[in-house]
């Protein structure tokens, strides 16, 4: 069977991690996946909720090593993980010191080091061997599994370094603000750094100034891995970053206009990719030249209008879009909107996608989102906006709406709140949002009475 290395690109004593004590060498890296490994508990899987993205490496890799499973869960609350591992049979967690999960063993990465005492050969995983569960976001309902392979992780990892030219001799390390137990995290902040040879910084940075401080504990060009929630408050805080090589952004649709704002300001280009929790990485654009995607080179559409799907040797079957695309040329397509996402009101038709970047287009909202009730709960469709605008009245935003939105797609109500309940990749689940508007509704009702 068909394997490939778990790291590459690297000599013994280079840097592949830099946490916050300092760096971690290629040496001592495979004494610690080899220290755990020896150390885990026979389990056919296992909960990775390893805060340090180099810690959570270790244990993703000793998990490999030993054919374990690592489930990758988009929340951590407890009854999430409950229900992920009574559905997933015996498994164990893998939590930060002192962390436990209700009803789970679970084992905490050891504090001390390996001091590195013989060379430690570089483990090879075969391809088809299953070795992470990912799970969709939730934001449209039910979290779905969506079972990957290591040749899956290997191949969008080599595809996307290969597409934007990452080399370690003109390029240094990965700095992320998204988590590494999100599909795209695992992609571009640990698997795609490690298959280019490049330094995984082990933090996750979430506002501006950490951000800053995390791409200069790293010598060298970096590239951001982050997303269009993380980019827009860093343009905002007006912050000056070292040197990049380029910013990574995925898991909402990014405006042009906030590429065009990071790229003057960041001297970087800013790149976007496109996937699904049950395909990975399928991609790319440079959101400032193009609305364009181009598949990366191990992907192919297949199908046609308007059931495309994509398809790769690494992929069990072909995969359906959740999105309609249309296709523009060979390997290209444009995105029209989620399945989904489509509302019809008085025979008018549009997406909340589209309408939501028109909000957030709006000079003063910082952040905003159409939703759209459920029909049963409605006897009239109506619209509502959710919108973050400090200094603003629902007023001013419906002027400014009126000048790019159709007056039937124009929210009632639109709701002034002080933030949105956002996930940590920055998507809005509609479970969330829809609970969000009750409550508005209810503290409403008692300000009538």
């Amino acid at each position: 069977m068909s394997t490939a290395p778990l790291i590459g690109l690297y000599a013994p004593n280079d840097v592949l991690a830099w946490e916050t004590d300092g760096p971690r060498f290629v040496s001592e890296f495979l004494a610690d996946v080899a220290e755990l490994a020896a150390s885990l508990p026979d389990y056919p899987s296992v909960l990775n909720l390893l805060s340090s993205r180099y810690e959570f490496l270790v244990g993703f890799a000793a998990a490999m090593v030993r054919g374990q499973v690592t489930l990758l869960p988009q929340s951590r609350a407890p009854q999430t993980l409950r229900r992920i591992a009574s559905e997933n049979g015996d498994c164990y967690g893998l939590t930060d010191r002192n962390d436990t999960i209700e009803g789970l063993p679970c084992i905490a990465v050891p504090s001390t080091r390996v001091c590195p005492g013989r060379s430690v050969a570089i483990p090879r995983i075969p391809l088809r061997q299953q070795v992470a569960v990912a799970f969709t976001s939730g934001s449209t309902g039910q979290p779905m599994p969506n079972r990957k392979t290591w040749g899956a992780l290997v191949s969008v990892a080599r595809d996307t370094g290969i597409r934007f030219g990452l080399k370690a001799d003109r390029c240094r390390a990965v700095v992320a603000t998204v988590p590494h137990q999100h599909m795209f995290g695992l992609e571009a902040s640990v698997l795609l750094p490690i298959q280019h040879g490049l330094v995984m910084h082990a933090g996750r940075p979430l506002f501006p100034e950490d951000v800053r401080t995390a791409l200069e504990d790293v010598t060298g060009r970096s590239v951001l891995v982050t997303t269009p929630l993380h980019l827009r408050a860093c343009v905002m805080a007006g912050v000056k970053f070292p040197q990049l090589e380029m910013i990574l952004s995925a898991t909402s649709p990014l405006a042009s206009e906030l590429a065009r704002e990071a790229e003057d300001q960041f001297h970087a280009p800013v790149n976007e990719i496109f996937g699904f929790a049950e395909a990975g990485s399928v991609a790319s654009r440079r959101t400032v030249t193009t609305d364009e995607w181009h598949m990366l080179d191990s992907v192919m559409l297949v199908g046609e209008d308007p059931a495309w799907s994509v398809q790769a040797e690494y992929l069990p079957r072909a995969i359906r879009f959740p999105d309609r695309i249309a296709i523009t040329a060979q390997g290209k397509f444009r995105v029209l909107g989620r399945m989904e996402d489509q509302v019809n009101i008085a025979g008018h038709r549009a997406s909340l996608g589209d309408l939501t970047r028109k909000l957030l287009e709006v000079e003063g909202v910082e952040d905003g989102a159409f939703f759209l009730p459920d029909i049963d709960q409605a006897p009239l469709t109506r619209l509502i906006a959710v919108v973050v605008a400090p200094g603003k009245t629902p007023q001013d935003i419906r002027r400014a709406l009126r000048l790019s939105v159709d007056p039937v797609f124009l929210p009632r109500p639109l709701l002034l709140v002080p933030s949105l309940p956002r996930n940590e990749t920055g998507k809005l689940p509609r479970e969330a949002l829809r609970r969000l508007v009750e409550q508005h509704a209810e503290q409403e009702s008692h300000h009538e009475l």
